[in-house]
């Protein structure tokens, strides 16, 4: 029998718990994300939860300023553009690299994530009560991404490559709560499909094509996401200005979502 598993102590459980809540959408960029609040909400003690805070901080997911604390930070179109663009240029060298030292072993892992990804149903079904993408899809994908990189050969390249998956997420769901019904991406299932047989074909131009396609063809629907929650925005959410349940660290009220957007560099 195997060794068992090593119980994740409690600033891991934390930094896990908030990581999640801020790439799925459920904390606002720019939310003040108070200790001892969010210590009351995750039950969690208030040093673990400083621990976890200062490690999100050095991945970009939260902002920490003398004096004033800890904000879950802010997205903007300009950053997920550099974002798209920065992917694009590391992950189709991770690809190309990955489809010409791929042996069979890589092939069946890449066949087993993909189906597996084609098993699962993207979307929570409509009693879940809002449109969002299912939990268990979510990591599926990503295995899916990183699974096509995974003979290129670098931990640092894949590790940077995992980093901007994370990011890359946190930006769709983030749109996706604010106009969930524009950012289906219906032809994202087809789009993963054609990867797969570009490369099992051994087609690394092909497959870098098609890879910079899927990001392109989401960044356009996120932008017109963006821009359509900008021309309709009902939310009393301002630039400097916080709702009270953003201030007090309690969980945010069951309401749309609509992130404000400056096309120059502004907050989504």
């Amino acid at each position: 029998m195997g060794e068992p598993t090593k119980p994740r102590n409690l600033s891991e459980q934390a930094y896990d718990r908030i990581r999640r809540d801020i790439i799925l959408g459920e904390r606002l960029p720019g939310e003040k994300l108070l200790i001892e609040a969010m210590s009351d909400r995750y039950e969690i003690g208030m040093v673990p939860i400083r621990e976890a805070l200062n490690r999100l901080s050095a991945e970009g997911l939260v902002v920490r300023e003398s004096n004033r604390g800890f904000s879950v930070s802010l997205l903007s179109l300009s950053d997920l553009e550099e974002l798209v663009s920065t992917r694009i240029q590391l992950e189709t060298l991770a690809l190309r690299t990955s489809i010409q030292r791929g042996d069979e072993a890589w092939e069946e892992r890449l066949v087993l994530s993909y189906h597996r990804l084609a098993r699962t149903s993207r979307l929570l079904p409509p009693e879940a009560g809002r449109e969002r993408i299912s939990e268990e899809w979510e990591p599926r994908h990503r295995d899916f991404h990183l699974a096509l990189l995974d003979a290129c050969g670098s931990r640092w390249l894949l590790g940077f490559c995992a980093t901007m998956i994370d990011h890359a997420v946190r930006y769709r769901n983030v749109s996706m709560n604010a106009q969930a019904s524009q950012l289906r991406r219906a032809g994202a299932t087809g789009e993963h499909e054609a990867l797969l047989h570009a490369a099992l074909e051994r087609d690394a131009d092909l497959a870098c094509m098609l890879l910079e396609q899927h990001y392109r063809i989401t960044l356009d629907g996120v932008r017109q996401v963006t821009l359509l929650a900008e021309a309709t925005d009902r939310s009393p959410l301002t630039a400097g200005e916080m709702p009270p349940q953003a201030e007090t660290g309690a969980p945010p009220p069951p309401r749309v979502r609509r992130p404000r957007v400056r096309r120059a560099g502004g907050e989504l």
